[in-house]
């Protein structure tokens, strides 16, 4: 009973973040705040579920899940806050909130916030789950921790190269192609994505895990099919001059060696 009261709090916890982030975003008038509070979200959910599943879970494994998830997403709210620092609006929502029939907020409500904030709790169901499993730490759960540093690490590489490149303004233009992008396009997404799959094998360990498979498929889905690379590589084809010649060389997602320059 307490597990179904957790994902009932958690769910709670997704709203208030998600709240906050609305009317912030309402006044600067940049809905693309939300990005932020996309990390921080999965804070919260792990931060609740850790606390209302105290003295039911496995403590080593609750704290572990705990841990993993906090350094991740504070990692990626400070990352995208710093970069978003002194900006107007992303472009992606612009362009969505260009079509908003009457009220931009009410209409960013409806299409970004209410479809982010089910996302987010669908994708956040391992850790919930983790926090009330009680077996002893095994295999999966050192797995998992293997396969989610791995993850950062090439998440939070990717992001502080790309930034270091584009910061210099003889970059200014040009496509980032050296570092982990030499080997894929997307070094962050595809760190995001192995996250996720760490995440959920440390849930492995008892039949229950499993059962949340869908949420990092979800997760991979969205980044390599859905709102991540797909968007990004249109607005990249139309604005970067030789993106077309570096994604006919590059991987797209998993990191695989480059093909050789055209002649």
């Amino acid at each position: 009973m307490t597990f179904w009261w957790s994902l009932a709090c958690t769910a709670a916890a997704v709203a208030a973040v998600l709240a906050v982030t609305f009317a912030v975003a309402s006044r600067l008038g940049r809905h693309s705040v939300i990005d932020v509070a996309w990390g921080l979200g999965f804070c919260a959910v792990a931060a609740v579920g850790a606390g209302v599943s105290a003295g039911h879970g496995d403590a080593a494994r609750r704290w572990t899940v705990l841990a993993m998830t906090l350094a991740w997403g504070l990692r990626l709210a400070a990352h995208i806050a710093h970069r978003a620092r002194g900006g107007g609006e992303d472009p992606r929502y612009e362009d969505l909130l260009s079509k908003a029939p009457g009220s931009r907020n009410l209409y960013a409500l409806r299409k970004v916030y209410l479809p982010q904030g089910v996302v987010l709790w669908f994708v956040s169901l391992p850790i919930q789950v983790a926090m009330f499993q009680n077996g002893a730490p095994g295999i999966a759960l050192y797995a998992g921790v293997v396969v989610w540093a791995i993850g950062l690490a090439f998440e939070a590489i990717g992001d502080f190269q790309l930034s270091r490149f584009a910061a210099a303004p003889a970059n200014k233009g040009r496509v980032m192609d050296r570092g982990l992008w030499r080997y894929t396009r997307h070094p962050n997404y595809f760190g995001d994505a192995l996250v996720w799959w760490g995440l959920f094998l440390t849930t492995c360990d008892e039949w229950t895990g499993p059962l949340t498979v869908l949420s990092p498929v979800a997760m991979t889905l969205l980044l390599a099919k859905g709102t991540g690379k797909p968007l990004l590589e249109t607005r990249m084809a139309r604005t970067r001059p030789g993106y077309a010649d570096y994604a006919a060389r590059t991987s797209g997602f998993i990191p695989l060696p480059p093909q050789p320059k055209r002649q």
